[in-house]
């Protein structure tokens, strides 16, 4: 049965008219709608989605990780701890209020009190107000990660944000609960929010007064539906019930690829999945050979075509391509001969007895990826003890590093690779929570030093080669499981041009969208 609205662009079409004002008006399904309008409230994919419709971030990440001024013009270092941002002139709030450098200081503020973002914003010791239009960004040491972090600062509105409503201050963060911000909003970004039902749809609309008149963006309207289950999220696709859906899983992708008018969009994705290897349960895996055998026996090639079904890009170390660090001679290295010779040549000819755990509904195909590396171990000799659990029960057993292996994905929070290194390889401290995930207590002070040398060099090219070093090392000691990066899905009719918005961090710039 056609939808009014295809029926809607058959009447125009017949008539001779374009579509083009009837497909800016457009429905998103995604599995989850944004829990808040708040873009301190939680550090997730789902808020900074939202952010990058409302509000607009003081620079934003491009296709290939560089970076964009939005929110600032232009930035430049003035010494090892403090950074310049020239902030764009004429910019105003949907409220109508014009944004200053008062809204950036007061937001920068905001954002360090956020029991989310804290963390991410802790080597800075203040934003000072140089001007009406500059601020600078002082760390507490040299701090290379500025313009990374710097995207997660949408300049909020001052004056709409301070006060009080109902005897509760206004700027209140309020994690889970009802707030002024968690329901009131007034951004600098492309949409308006016109009416939201939390757990049913957001409607969102074009703000007239947008500073950024270069933007190519045609949708006026755009309504953000969540519809959690895949195969119902497909048909409300395929029946042109929705104009553009989010995650296509891989069982899926086929279906919407052949489909008539419609293109599914994919992107290489940054979270790592890996197999961490427990040296201090299990005295074999204290041997790199054993671990190199391990590396070597697990064809992460086959477990992306067969198991992903494709959606997936084959991993040789933490970061991806784009990231610093990243090192193209890294490769994926299955080889069983070689992996029989390592294990033969650490005296485990006859194999050994290993327990596994992973996720069953955390990553995609999380369990059959588990199921597929056993069997591939059993090649080798290694008999595995497998279980697999909801993650609400795993993550629980992964803090006690309950297991010989444990499966884990890990997306950096900076898009670097240094994050990687920070909580999945470096030696365990819990006072400085460097190794916090590291529950293959992998151990090695070169890679400890090389990470925070990096972390305090601010000289990009350096940089790279101390990170670069950290990724020849974790691969020579077979530090961990590499097995690829998760891709990204979307599927969209024909007329939707998606591409160019779309991006491995999971937050298409909406604001952008072409509709033919």
């Amino acid at each position: 049965m056609k939808t009014l609205k295809t029926k809607l662009a058959i009447a125009l079409m017949a008539a001779g008219l374009s579509f083009c004002a009837a497909a800016a008006d457009i429905t998103v399904a995604y599995d989850a709608d944004p829990v808040s309008l708040d873009p301190h409230e939680q550090l997730s994919g789902g808020t900074l989605q939202m952010s990058h419709m409302l509000f607009d971030p003081l620079v934003r990440f491009t296709k290939d990780f560089d970076f964009e001024g939005r929110i600032a013009e232009k930035w430049e270092r003035v010494n090892d701890t403090t950074f310049r941002f020239h902030l764009r002139k004429g910019v105003k709030f949907h409220s109508g209020n014009q944004l200053t450098a008062d809204d950036v200081v007061w937001t920068f503020d905001r954002l360090k009190s956020s029991v989310d973002f804290k963390n991410v914003f802790s080597p800075y010791e203040k934003m000072t107000k140089i001007d009406d239009y500059t601020v600078e960004i002082v760390s507490s040491k040299p701090y290379p990660l500025v313009l990374q972090t710097a995207t997660y600062i949408f300049p909020m509105d001052k004056k709409f944000y301070s006060g009080k409503e109902n005897g509760k201050d206004k700027s209140e963060i309020v994690k889970h609960g009802s707030s002024f911000a968690s329901t009131h909003v007034s951004g600098t970004g492309p949409f308006i929010v016109t009416s939201r039902e939390q757990g049913v749809k957001v409607v969102f609309e074009r703000f007239d007064d947008y500073w950024d008149k270069t933007s190519p963006g045609n949708v006026d309207k755009l309504t953000l539906v969540p519809i959690k289950e895949d195969a119902t999220r497909v048909a409300a696709l395929l029946s042109g019930d929705v104009d553009m859906i989010y995650p296509v899983s891989p069982n899926d992708q086929r279906r919407v690829k052949n489909a008539k008018d419609i293109d599914l969009v994919t992107v290489s994705g940054t979270r790592i999945i890996t197999f961490q290897m427990n040296q201090n349960s299990n005295p074999a895996l204290k041997d790199v050979r054993v671990r190199q055998a391990i590396v070597h026996a697990i064809n992460n090639d086959a477990i992306v075509k067969k198991i992903m079904k494709g959606f997936g890009t084959t991993a040789g170390q933490q970061g991806p391509a784009g990231y610093s660090g990243y090192d193209a001679d890294l490769v994926p290295r299955y080889d069983l001969k070689k992996a029989k010779q390592l294990m033969k040549d650490a005296g485990y000819e006859n194999g050994f007895k290993l327990s596994m755990m992973a996720p069953n509904n955390r990553y995609v195909n999380d369990a059959k990826i588990a199921q597929a590396t056993a069997s591939m171990l059993s090649k080798i000799g290694i008999k595995v003890d497998l279980k697999t659990m909801p993650k609400a029960q795993y993550w629980p057993e992964f803090d006690l590093c309950a297991a010989d292996m444990m499966l884990i994905g890990w997306h950096s929070d900076t898009e670097d690779s240094a994050n990687f290194s920070e909580f999945l390889t470096m030696t365990r401290d819990k006072e400085t929570g460097r190794g916090a995930y590291n529950c293959g207590h992998y151990s090695n002070p070169e890679v400890d030093k090389l990470v925070n040398s990096a972390n305090a060099e601010t000289d990009t090219a350096k940089r790279g080669v101390m990170l670069q070093r950290v990724e020849k090392i974790l691969y020579d000691e077979a530090a961990f499981v590499p097995l690829h990066w998760q891709d990204l899905a979307w599927g969209a009719k024909s007329t939707l041009q998606v591409a160019p918005i779309v991006n491995a961090l999971n937050f298409p710039y909406f604001g952008d969208l072409v509709v033919k």
